[in-house]
């Protein structure tokens, strides 16, 4: 989900919710501690140079139980980021602590944004020597050890 589309869908909701894949609501006084832009310049195994921007949310839990993030309140620290910091409208990743800062993609399902929990990938798997996809083999074009196998009245079964 891009920051375009948080901003467009935070002014029609009445609480902000943040809820993991698992089903697992992220505590209702939480904070955004955090919102930025990510750049992240890296190589990959294979030697090719990439480039990675993300805006991001820190999502965090206090001993203040009784804080709420308002949808406004959320859209002037977006705007106020935005402002100050030159952010773009790039894919949103979330940084949640669980037993480690995890990171998630984000996604919205009408009411509640959900964290989608990412994976790390191969992005040079032809340089690894990962096949890109499993063969596929028709079960009548294997090779069958005729000594093998079982016939109708054979005794093998």
């Amino acid at each position: 989900m891009k920051l375009a589309e948080v901003k467009q869908i935070l002014p029609t909701l009445e609480n902000v919710e943040f809820q993991l894949e698992n089903g697992t609501f992220v505590p209702e006084h939480f904070h955004v501690t955090e919102v930025g832009m990510i750049n992240k310049n890296f190589i990959d195994c294979g030697g090719v140079i990439r480039s990675e921007k993300v805006v991001n949310f820190q999502l965090w839990n206090a001993d203040d139980f009784e804080h709420r993030l308002k949808p406004n309140k959320l859209l002037n620290i977006i705007k106020l980021s935005e402002d100050k910091l030159g952010i773009e409208d790039f894919d949103i990743e979330v940084e949640y602590q669980s037993d480690t800062i995890g990171k998630y993609e984000l996604e919205f399902n009408g009411k509640t944004f959900i964290l989608k929990n990412k994976t790390t990938a191969c992005l040079a798997q032809d340089a690894c020597g990962i096949p890109s996809e499993k063969e596929k083999k028709n079960l009548s074009e294997l090779n069958v050890n005729q000594n093998n196998s079982c016939t109708p009245g054979g005794g093998c079964c």
